[in-house]
């Protein structure tokens, strides 16, 4: 199995790259895993947030393939504590999707066409984060449920 964080837009702090881009290393000592970008929309002051999303939307639906688990960001989503993830990550990796996708959307959310593709929503936090902060706590949460299954001291509980 292969995860794959598809985001849209790039980041514009380095400092938040940087750190993401070290979790994303540690993942791949455990999985193989990288990132997507999808490029930031040109020309969008003439556009309303629905047509945004819908352009954004498509998109990402064109980055996922056949056989993909698809997991959408979104506040509205289910919460997990880490351990829970953890656990939920080792079900989806037994289950052998080629693919297990997870999704942050645009500054707008997800398009209703991604959220008709996405199997399962989970959310971080109910409160508003930056997209540059999700990427990074996201990437460490997966680096810890990593962690976690293999019974390293990385989590303390």
């Amino acid at each position: 199995m292969k995860g794959v964080l598809i985001v849209v837009g790039k980041t514009t702090d380095k400092r938040f790259e940087a750190i993401t881009n070290e979790y994303v290393e540690r993942i791949r000592h455990y999985v193989p895993f990288a990132i997507e970008v999808i490029p930031d929309l040109k020309n969008t002051k003439g556009l309303s947030q629905s047509e945004q999303k819908q352009r954004e939307g498509e998109l990402i639906l064109r980055s996922l393939q056949a056989g993909d688990y698809v997991v959408l960001l979104d506040e509205h989503g289910s919460e997990r504590s880490s351990m829970d993830f953890a656990s939920w990550m080792q079900k989806k990796m037994s289950a052998g999707p080629k693919r297990l996708v997870f999704i942050i959307g645009g500054p707008y959310g997800f398009s209703e066409n991604v959220h008709k593709r996405g199997n399962e929503e989970i959310s971080l936090s109910r409160m508003t984060l930056s997209h540059q902060m999700v990427r990074m706590f996201f990437a460490e949460q997966i680096y810890r449920a990593m962690t976690i299954l293999s019974g390293e001291p990385y989590h303390h509980e």
